[in-house]
């Protein structure tokens, strides 16, 4: 039977939480005043932020973003309408199609980009503080090597 947490758990991970959800509501109306919506600036900074050697397809996308494959392509018709990104096809095999980003989408990203560095460095210590404190208090707990989420 698992173990309670203590109170300070609850007010760290509301905090962290809390903190998310204030850069979160700073990142929409950021990408609201940059021209584009959130999921659409979120589409552009996964596609920019790929692992090396991966390719933007639909499917990475829909994973990177957390949504469902026909969720992705709608993301990414939308996003075509509005200059953001385009379909190609891939040069290795004609049947994969991937995602780029236009010039439109690469000077909005970026400027997005400088926007949420700088509130980043202001909102981020906060953040770093708290999540520091619920890592600190998680292995405090008396959990014997289990991971949240996961079994023995």
């Amino acid at each position: 039977m698992p173990r309670e947490k203590p109170a300070g758990d609850f007010r760290a991970l509301s905090e962290f939480r809390y903190q998310i959800r204030r850069f979160l509501a700073f990142s929409k109306k950021a990408a609201w005043a940059a021209g584009v919506d959130s999921q659409q600036h979120q589409l552009m900074l996964a596609m920019r932020g790929l692992p090396p050697g991966t390719k933007p397809t639909i499917d990475v996308l829909a994973e990177r973003l957390q949504i469902r494959h026909h969720s992705a392509v709608e993301l990414v018709d939308r996003s075509m309408r509005r200059g953001l990104v385009e379909r190609q096809r891939d040069g290795a095999d004609r049947r994969r199609v991937t995602v780029r980003l236009t010039p439109r989408g690469e000077k909005i990203l970026n400027e997005l980009a400088l926007h949420h560095s700088k509130e980043l460095r202001a909102a981020g210590p906060e953040l770093v503080r708290v999540l520091r404190r619920i890592i600190a208090d998680s292995g405090n707990s008396g959990r014997r090597g289990t991971k949240p989420g996961r079994g023995r």
